[in-house]
């Protein structure tokens, strides 16, 4: 079956069907009274680039600010320039792999002659900066659905709120989202996704805490597909010390999904908190022993000095970051833009 037929499939289904509830699992619509006082709401709409820019202050005033004072300090292009410049380049957290390539390409504009003078080694990094940030699939395509999201990460990196910010990006794009809260393990986990479901304008699925993931996704495939939801979101337990039960758990539930929706498209989304900085990164890469990650999340750009993670884990592990967090409020997951990211970070 296509995913184009699936689709079908659930746009045919009977929208007025009453939601039903299967052993112990919830359905939970929002309430009437939230989503009033959540459309009231008054936003200020300050554009994609501005709040990336916004976000990304600390980070531009702690690497933009010494990048400026060690190319004034040069008068022409040479290896102690660089040397230092590989120094500031490690310190704000582009990590080891990724500066030695950036300064392997440097070296290499130098031979070329298209770099001559200080001055032009700003706009030279910038440009490398976005070509390593342009691999893979960038961005949320709103229009891809019908689609199921799976979310991963370790508790304390913003992953329930993310979900909810996703499902209001795909709500205010037109879509008709459902939140699978399969995170059962963690304490109150089930009630901020529920939460966040409220402010998000969305359905939730729910169980009691310790049910099986499995099921709280089986439940919620099969009422998307009888209510013709685009988008299904699916919380995943946030801890990673055992990886066994982890990678046993995330089989188990891709069974289910590839069971349920077949030729559906499937994403599988990783959280990160660019506050950790190279952490981060060792975080990502146990998480892709475990899943086949199709994209990142990073929350929290707006509360940190270490932007230039963006850069190490797009390079060293070649998965694409999808959305950035810059601010706390609901529309403050945005889908990431290289271009933009790599100009916020050099534009005063």
């Amino acid at each position: 079956m296509t995913a184009r037929s699936v689709c079908g499939t659930w746009r045919d289904a009977k929208r007025a069907a009453a939601m039903r509830t299967s052993g112990t699992a919830t359905h939970c619509a929002p309430k009437a009274s939230a989503l009033r006082a959540t459309n009231q709401r008054k936003v200020i709409d300050m554009g994609f680039f501005d709040k990336l820019k916004a976000g990304l202050k600390k980070t531009r005033e702690g690497f933009k600010n010494k990048l400026n004072a060690l190319l004034a300090g040069f008068g022409r292009v040479d290896e102690d320039l660089f040397d230092e410049l590989e120094e500031l380049l490690i310190t704000s957290d582009f990590g080891v792999e990724t500066t030695e390539t950036l300064m392997s390409r440097l070296r290499a504009r130098v031979k070329e002659g298209r770099i001559t003078d200080p001055a032009q080694v700003e706009a030279a990094l910038q440009e490398e900066i976005a070509a390593m940030l342009s691999k893979g699939e960038q961005g949320l395509d709103t229009d891809a659905v019908p689609v199921l999201i799976s979310v991963i990460g370790v508790n304390g990196v913003g992953k329930t709120t993310s979900i909810g910010k996703m499902a209001h990006l795909y709500k205010s794009a037109g879509k008709r989202v459902m939140l699978a809260a399969g995170d059962t393990f963690r304490a109150a986990a089930i009630d901020q996704l529920g939460v966040w479901a409220e402010r998000a304008g969305v359905e939730m699925v729910s169980q009691g805490e310790g049910a099986d993931p499995a099921a709280v996704l089986f439940d919620a495939c099969r009422s998307a597909r009888a209510k013709g939801v685009d988008v299904l979101i699916c919380d995943t337990a946030g801890r990673l010390h055992n990886k066994k039960n982890l990678m046993d758990e995330l089989a188990k539930m891709n069974r289910v999904a590839e069971r349920e929706m077949a030729g559906v498209r499937h994403e599988t989304f990783l959280v990160l908190d660019a506050a950790t900085g190279q952490n981060a990164v060792n975080q990502a890469r146990a998480f892709s022993e475990v899943a086949g990650i199709t994209g990142i999340i990073l929350t929290k750009l707006d509360g940190s000095s270490k932007g230039g993670i963006v850069v190490s884990i797009c390079e060293e592990l070649g998965i694409p970051v999808r959305l950035v967090g810059v601010g706390e409020g609901i529309g403050d997951l945005q889908p990431f833009v290289p271009e933009d990211f790599a100009k916020a970070l050099f534009e005063n």
